[in-house]
């Protein structure tokens, strides 16, 4: 899923559609916040505030070579004006295996111009043989 506000070449937000709604690995788990809600049977709401002033353009893909996707949404917004302050909405996906000698991983950084940071959603699997912590 990709958002681009106001004419943007490059996605503000970039994330899978269950990984953007703090749905790890795509086995379901119940989300109830503020911003983000995850029922049963794959209802997944968000009510972000994501402020745009000329226009949004939302892209789905199915990057996965061996099924189909059925996907039913709806998109909710307000015309109104725009704070000439108000921040625009950002997400960004990333998926990495750290080093076993060098475990540390960097979840921000490069950031540039203001903004409100609010949270990391992480998802990890193991995908080693091996110890696995306990005993």
């Amino acid at each position: 899923m990709r958002f681009y506000w106001d004419g943007e070449d490059e996605p503000s937000v970039e994330a899978p559609i269950a990984d953007l709604f703090a749905v790890g690995h795509e086995q379901y788990a119940p989300v109830n916040s503020l911003a983000v809600v995850v029922n049963p049977s794959s209802a997944m709401n968000c009510y972000w505030p994501m402020p745009f002033r000329k226009s949004c353009r939302i892209t789905y893909a199915n990057e996965s070579a061996d099924r189909d996707i059925t996907l039913t949404y709806q998109i909710n917004y307000a015309e109104t004006d725009v704070p000439e302050n108000a921040g625009y909405f950002h997400a960004q996906w990333r998926r990495a295996v750290t080093d076993p000698e060098n475990p540390d991983y960097t979840i921000v950084d490069g950031i540039r111009g203001k903004g409100r940071y609010v949270g990391t959603f992480l998802a990890w699997t193991q995908l080693s043989d091996g110890w696995m912590g306990e005993g």
